[in-house]
């Protein structure tokens, strides 16, 4: 008989592991989700294999069919201008507040994943830019001190990651140095408890990755995308 640990563990392992190929487009959109083969892979029973799917399906991630097959979620273009009305607000409120604490444990944390992002994004290592980015947005919602505002604004982030991830592989994985200076003046702003000037550099951030991103899906999602070369 399994113990209760063994039970609560089996279904987070299967959502972690396929909730990360699905933001990191390793299971493309539509691919299908079979709780046979799944429970094959996974060396358990389909139980918590289901409960896994049941919890994705509640973030969005997988969808299933009127035939009972559950795939992977299409990405809903059509929902972008939403989103991002979203996120560039919590990219405001969460600086905005991180400039209120200024909590040098906190800034500590803030700087060592803009490192990871410095690295990742000089070694060109894609998956790792996008993680490091959502780790240090993160911790700046982290820093503000409202878990609301955290948990809302790191599902927008992970829900984000597949955009981010098309978007990327649209100019070879070269990201723009820009986008590591502006966190550099981001975390200077939050240093001095410049709330005004926070507000208005994470709204400047998020209005230019909107922008390139809306620019590359009405470039580049005329014709059929390349989900293999992702």
């Amino acid at each position: 008989m399994e113990s209760n640990k063994t039970r609560g563990s089996g279904p987070q392992t299967v959502y972690g592991k396929i909730r990360q190929e699905i933001l990191t487009m390793a299971l493309k959109p539509g691919s299908a989700l079979d709780e046979v083969s799944l429970s094959d892979r996974f060396g358990m029973s389909r139980t918590p294999v289901r409960e896994a799917l049941l919890r994705l399906a509640a973030d969005g991630l997988v969808t299933t069919l009127p035939n009972r097959n559950t795939v992977v979620a299409a990405i809903d273009f059509a929902a972008l201008p939403a989103y991002f009305d979203a996120l560039t607000l919590m990219y405001r409120a969460t600086t905005r507040a991180g400039a209120m604490r200024r909590d040098p444990d906190a800034i500590a944390k803030i700087r060592k994943h803009q490192r990871d992002f410095t690295n990742a994004v000089e070694k060109q290592d894609a998956f790792a830019m996008i993680e490091a980015n959502r780790d240090f947005h993160v911790a700046i919602a982290e820093l503000g001190g409202n878990p609301y505002y955290t948990a809302f604004f790191a599902r927008l982030l992970d829900e984000g990651r597949r955009i981010l991830r098309l978007y990327y592989s649209s100019f070879d994985d070269r990201l723009p140095r820009q986008y590591v200076d502006e966190h550099e003046e981001i975390i200077t702003a939050i240093e001095a408890g410049d709330i005004d000037l926070c507000d208005r550099l994470a709204a400047e951030h998020a209005s230019q990755i909107v922008r390139q991103i809306q620019d590359y899906i009405a470039r580049d999602l005329q014709r059929p995308i390349d989900f293999a070369a992702a």
